[in-house]
C-alpha cells in the first residue's frame, strides 16, 4: 500500500457536485492498493497513521498523534499512486489493484482505521470520479509505503 498522508486544517470529497465527507483537524490520507498488499499490511498501515507524532503540542512542536488530538481522517482511494513513467508519458497503472482486489481492502483499512482511532473514519467513494479540495496545515505531508517500512 502506498499513502500520502497530509496533515489538514480541514478536507472534504466531493461527487457529483455533493459533498460526500468533510473533516476538520485531522488527516487526509490517499491511498493505492496494489495485489501483494495484506493483512498485515493494513494492520502495519494503521497504526503507524494513528500513531504518527505530526501535530504540534503546546511548544509549537510536532509530538502528537491525531488519536491524541481527538482528530479526524478522511480515507481516500488513488489506484494512480502506483503509477508507473519509467516508459513514455503516459503513466501505467499496472501494479494498482482492481476493485475485486481493491475494493476489500480498502474497507478492511477503513475498518482497522476506526478499530486502533477509536471513532468513525470519513471516507470517499471507492472508484468515483472524486473532488478533493483540503487545506494542508504546516504544509505536513508524510508519504508511506507499506513495502519499504522505514
Amino acid at each position: 500500500m502506498k499513502t500520502v498522508i497530509q496533515r489538514v486544517a480541514h478536507a472534504s470529497v466531493t461527487i457529483n457536485g455533493t459533498v460526500k465527507s468533510k473533516i476538520n483537524t485531522g488527516l487526509l490520507i490517499l491511498i493505492g492498493i496494489e495485489d501483494a498488499d495484506t493483512k498485515e499490511d493494513i494492520e502495519w498501515l494503521s497504526n503507524k497513521i494513528i500513531n504518527l507524532r505530526i501535530f504540534d503540542d503546546e511548544n509549537k512542536t510536532p509530538n502528537i498523534s491525531v488519536k491524541d488530538i481527538d482528530g479526524d481522517i478522511l480515507l481516500v482511494s488513488q489506484f494512480t499512486l502506483h503509477a508507473s513513467t519509467k516508459k513514455g508519458n503516459r503513466p501505467s497503472y499496472i501494479k494498482a489493484s482492481k476493485p475485486d482486489i481493491a475494493t476489500p481492502l480498502y474497507e478492511s483499512m477503513i475498518v482497522q482505521l476506526e478499530k486502533d482511532l477509536g471513532k468513525k473514519i470519513y471516507t470517499g467513494e471507492f472508484g468515483a470520479d472524486m473532488k478533493v479540495s483540503l487545506l494542508n496545515d504546516g504544509p505536513v505531508t508524510i508519504i508511506i509505503d507499506t513495502k519499504n517500512k522505514e
